[in-house]
């Protein structure tokens, strides 16, 4: 059996040494399956809670240790504190293991450290919102934003909520799904084929269609989205929203820029068996005249700093910068410009981001319908807990099941 901070070192060293997202730096890493539960949690606990453990090592280390090392000690100052391990425990195998990675000369730091940490000594920084930063691992610059939006109260909420479980969505009988929700305590959302489970194990099902792993806030925009004839989904990579609308659309177009990422939407469509999806690869920024007013409905699902969505994706918290919002915003504005051309007189134009900040969302929206006088905004509505915005929804994650978004619906007059 591996030193049981050797896995999830290995998995983070490629998040924190080499820029992967932590999804693919698990996928690609060789992992002992028998600890498989125990490896991911720790790997998305460590990011999870970052901030925290970097002022925890600094609190305690005169220096700040080279990567490899504080890496080791991020692992273990987790272990100690959220999943409640023996001191003696973690510090002979983060000693062992940094052995392990030829960084003996650090062994007897790391030991010493692990050693004499003790996290009441632990002390916040001075401030209200800059202790709350520490403590909730969340971004000053994000939590300035939350406060100044959503109140003192609300941005604490938001900042300190934790992922609740895994969401599943069934697209099989009736009857076996209720064979599913048999076998695993769950939560039921507003959605009728949508429960959230604290443990739910992958098995035949899923490749055979019979549900798959969806976000609630994906299944949301879905939900909000009307039937029609023909449907662009101008951003449709990993395929999720472009499969359920499918169900409900004759046909759907998908964009998708980059083809490795097209091709995991074909991938989607396949396996769910859904035959009305055509896969096309190219930039949804750029207009391209093929498609003028050729959809009865557009989403635009646009790509954002996904902080609606940190209780999942941990590491957006660990890459993202506050320059991205404005870089983005940008894109979003393009994207979202291109590809209101492509909507029918009379047609509707859906947009949407996993962001909880305002410049993605209704300052993006105010700004297009300034320059589109042909677009006008449509009152809409879910059954997931929201807050009403100038010109949508906007879901927020302790509020809406864990699901951090934001909804708008246009109209192209007739």
């Amino acid at each position: 059996m591996t030193n049981p901070l050797a896995d999830p070192y290995f998995i983070l060293n490629k998040v924190y040494g080499g820029g992967a997202f932590l999804k693919q730096a698990i996928a690609d890493t060789p992992i002992e399956e028998i600890n498989r539960a125990r490896t991911v949690k720790i790997a998305y606990g460590v990011l999870e809670n970052d901030l925290y453990l970097e002022y925890c090592i600094r609190a305690f280390a005169p220096k700040n240790p080279k990567l490899p090392v504080r890496i080791v000690l991020k692992i273990s100052v987790y272990m100690l504190l959220f999943l409640g391990k023996k001191k003696y425990m973690v510090t002979d195998n983060a000693v062992s293991l940094v052995k392990k990675l030829g960084k003996g000369g650090a062994a007897g730091f790391v030991n010493a450290f692990l050693r004499a940490f003790e996290p009441e000594k632990v002390k916040l920084p001075e401030g209200e919102l800059a202790a709350l930063s520490v403590k909730a691992s969340y971004p000053m610059f994000a939590l300035s934003r939350l406060v100044k939006a959503y109140g003192r109260d609300t941005a604490e909420k938001v900042a300190l909520y934790r992922a609740e479980g895994v969401c599943v969505r069934f697209a099989c009988s009736e009857e076996k799904m209720n064979g599913y929700l048999a076998e695993a305590e769950h939560l039921q959302t507003p959605f009728a084929d949508t429960c959230i489970f604290r443990n739910f194990a992958r098995g035949e099902g899923y490749d055979e269609g019979e549900y798959t792993f969806q976000s609630v806030g994906s299944v949301a925009i879905a939900a909000g989205i009307a039937p029609c004839e023909n449907l662009l989904d101008a951003c449709a990579a990993p395929g999720g929203k472009s499969v359920l609308l499918s169900e409900k659309c004759a046909k759907v177009t998908s964009f998708e820029l980059h083809p490795h990422r097209a091709a995991l939407i074909e991938s989607y469509a396949k396996r769910m068996h859904r035959e009305n999806i055509a896969v096309v690869c190219r930039d949804s920024s750029v207009y391209d005249h093929a498609f003028a007013e050729k959809f009865d409905a557009v989403l635009v699902d646009a790509p954002c700093t996904g902080y609606g969505v940190v209780s999942e994706n941990p590491d957006i918290k660990f890459f993202r910068r506050e320059e991205d919002i404005a870089a983005l915003a940008k894109t979003q504005r393009a994207i979202l410009s291109a590809c209101a051309g492509y909507v029918k007189k009379g047609g509707y134009l859906y947009y949407s981001t996993c962001s909880v900040f305002e410049e993605e969302n209704d300052a993006v929206v105010g700004e297009f319908l300034a320059e589109n006088p042909e677009f006008s905004p449509e009152e809409a509505d879910s059954p997931l807990g929201h807050l009403r915005t100038r010109y949508g929804l906007q879901f927020l994650p302790h509020m809406s099941l864990g699901a951090g978004f934001y909804f708008c619906k246009m109209k192209r007059k007739a």
